[in-house]
């Protein structure tokens, strides 16, 4: 599939097939998004894949969702559940550990973001499904699954096969409504 055409069919994915993604097509996945661009090279994303049904189901609770039922609907259906995570204290920093501009850390979630998006391209290539959530409390979720130290969640990713039914996509603001351009 060209790049156009997946940015254009790529959907939240939120009802999944009954079948794990095996191994290899997750690292697959996984050793594509390791091309997503990231501050000064730092690569600061990683991913846990989190496939025992308890833990998804511990995750997908009020306390871990902030109660937004949509989302527990989505985690308690999914094969996998992807923690996304950033190395802390790396993008957006200079070596002596001063901010370099005055976004400060804030470049750590558009880092995530952008690893969170190529990751999601990837997954569907691979005919994966994949939903981007960001409504949780992080501290919760790592009660249920040990982040590591040094990092910190950023987004949780429900990831399978989608189950049957095409996702039809919602409206898209023409160039002209998002575009300005200044001569």
């Amino acid at each position: 599939m060209d790049l156009v055409t997946g940015i254009k069919e790529r959907r939240s994915i939120r009802k999944f097939q009954d079948r794990t993604v095996p191994h290899e097509v997750i690292e697959e996945i996984v050793n594509v998004a390791a091309y997503a661009p990231s501050w000064k090279n730092t690569q600061i994303a990683r991913y846990i894949v989190v496939e025992n049904r308890e833990k998804i189901a511990a995750i997908a609770t009020e306390d871990c969702t902030l109660g937004f039922r949509y989302n527990i609907r989505t985690m308690e259906n999914a094969p996998a559940l992807v923690l996304l995570t950033v190395v802390k204290g790396r993008s957006g920093y200079e070596k002596d550990g001063s901010y370099t501009t005055p976004k400060e850390d804030r470049w750590e979630m558009f880092d995530a973001g952008i690893a969170a998006q190529t990751f999601c391209l990837a997954a569907h290539e691979k005919g994966v499904g994949t939903v981007i959530m960001g409504i949780f409390d992080e501290r919760k979720v790592a009660e249920v699954v040990e982040i590591p130290e040094g990092q910190q969640l950023a987004a949780i990713i429900a990831m399978g096969y989608p189950a049957d039914g095409e996702v039809a996509a919602p409206p898209r603001k023409t160039a002209e409504q998002l575009l300005t351009i200044v001569e």
